[in-house]
């Protein structure tokens, strides 16, 4: 396996390492701290997040319609520098990770960034298995993710 020069992975793996050294290190702004625990503010910058989480599945979407084929590669190189990105979107809603399903989410939201961050064009591989194992489990926790994204849209709004 060789890594590539991927400019993508390289600002992910930045921004998740900058966002887990404040959670570790308890950096806080606390202007945002202060925002964060507004209710307002949690409920936009959940929708952030989740439209975020949403618009990650277009290149599904884009892959499975026929139609769609020919934005796959450009819808492609999009997923990826948004995904990048994804450890700036959970930080504008959390600087943490939370507790019970919400730490669940946390840690299979940046299981499945980190593994979005390794993927086949950046390790190259021509392994067909390698290639099955790693799309099936990236779309597993995908899915996983957005069935607990939405329980906890549910829970929010259910107790409020």
């Amino acid at each position: 396996m060789i890594f590539s020069n991927n400019k993508s992975t390289w600002l992910g793996l930045v921004l998740l390492s900058a966002f887990f050294a404040q959670y570790i290190l308890k950096l806080e702004w606390p202007w945002l701290y202060h925002l964060q625990q507004e209710e307002l503010y949690k409920r936009w910058s959940g929708l952030c997040l989740a439209l975020f989480i949403a618009f990650q599945w277009i290149l599904t979407i884009t892959r499975v319609i026929k139609k769609l084929r020919r934005f796959a590669m450009t819808m492609q190189t999009i997923h990826k520098w948004v995904g990048a990105l994804s450890p700036l979107f959970f930080y504008m809603h959390s600087m943490a990770l939370g507790y019970g399903y919400l730490l669940l989410l946390s840690y299979i939201f940046f299981s499945n960034t980190l593994l979005g961050y390794f993927n086949l064009d950046v390790i190259k591989n021509n392994n067909d298995l390698w290639f099955k194992g790693w799309m099936i489990t990236h779309v597993a926790l995908s899915i996983t993710i957005t069935i607990l994204m939405f329980f906890h849209i549910t829970m929010v709004f259910y107790y409020k």
